[in-house]
């Protein structure tokens, strides 16, 4: 047994093979990065990493933006056929949203590796505490739109502090 990896995934007890050979489940999984046995959101932000820098370097700023837009309505629609092949409303190994959200919380920001690891920082600060209105979307708001919804506020409003602090 891994120390990294479970050894089934949701209630329809999915294994590691399935979800990585499942198209789906390979995207709301983070392209693995939420098979993690721990802190599967982080790591799965941490995926979002190489796909940052990737859209800054060939995208303008609409372009960006595009992006962004594409990845976060899509999301919804990875992450609920996800949690439905689960049988998990939003599990943890989901990490589609992580990625989403460090996107836009680096959206219009200058890049440096100081903004890059502080606007990691307060996102992951944002969604894990859930301050309000996130937790009141967290709880309240549900399908793969609930799933998003919770982590693009959080990625906005550390956007906003990232802004302010730069």
């Amino acid at each position: 047994m891994s120390i990294f990896l479970k050894p089934d995934y949701g209630n329809s007890h999915l294994r590691a093979r399935q979800i990585l050979s499942e198209p789906v489940l390979l995207l709301a999984f983070g392209f693995g990065s939420g098979l993690s046995r721990y802190m599967p959101g982080t790591i799965g932000t941490v995926a979002a990493i190489p796909i940052y820098l990737l859209l800054i370097q060939y995208l303008g700023d609409t372009g960006y933006l595009m992006a962004i837009a594409a990845i976060t309505l899509g999301g919804i629609w990875i992450c609920q056929r996800a949690a439905d092949r689960l049988a998990v409303h939003d599990f943890g190994g989901i990490v589609w949203d992580e990625i989403a959200g460090l996107l836009i919380t680096l959206y219009g920001v200058p890049f440096s590796w100081t903004a890059l690891l502080a606007g990691f920082v307060l996102f992951r600060i944002f969604d894990i505490l859930k301050p309000w209105p996130i937790s009141y979307l967290d709880k309240r708001v549900g399908g793969g739109f609930g799933i998003m919804l919770d982590d693009v506020v959080a990625a906005l409003l550390a956007n906003l502090i990232l802004r302010l602090w730069l």
